[in-house]
């Protein structure tokens, strides 16, 4: 939206990531980020560590979900969101203002490590659901199914069988 502040922080998972579910159903995932700024001083020609941010981060429905099954305590992670501020008075009456991030994006960095990434459909099945529907109701020489185009299924373009020269999908 319009007048939001935008921000990308690169940092570590704090802890695991709790999720819970709104009475309604959705899903939310909490945990806090720590970034810590090193700069390099010249006078002692060594790295600085500067102070560490910590800053809460919200994310939700079927991505707070994935947040949930992928990150745990100590991945480096990247996220990009909306920074907001939020002000209340303690138990001993004292107001107090918190930041905190919702995640409209969050990924794992790979600087230091190494994932494997598993597609999910907006459903969870969008592309199964798709290709059992078309089996269903597909005439048997059509081309999205095994058998069609003299058995040139999965092939397109220059490779022959009939097909266009457009993408199956």
């Amino acid at each position: 939206m319009a007048g939001e502040t935008q921000i990308t922080i690169i940092g570590n998972a704090t802890r695991d990531p709790e999720l819970r579910f709104t009475p309604s159903g959705a899903a939310v995932a909490k945990f806090t980020v720590a970034s810590t700024p090193r700069t390099y001083n010249r006078q002692s020609q060594a790295w600085e560590d500067g102070q560490t941010l910590y800053l809460p981060v919200s994310v939700w429905r079927q991505q707070a979900e994935h947040v949930a099954e992928s990150v745990v305590q100590g991945t480096r992670v990247v996220i990009q969101g909306r920074l907001s501020q939020r002000s209340y008075e303690d138990k001993e009456g004292v107001k107090r203002t918190v930041f905190e991030l919702e995640g409209d994006e969050v990924a794992v960095s790979l600087r230091n490590a190494t994932a494997k990434v598993t597609k999910t459909g907006g459903s969870g099945q969008g592309k199964q659901d798709f290709q059992q529907a078309r089996q269903q109701q597909a005439p048997a020489d059509d081309p999205w199914t095994s058998g069609g185009a003299g058995g040139q299924a999965g092939s397109w373009g220059a490779g022959g069988g009939g097909y266009a020269d457009e993408a199956p999908f």
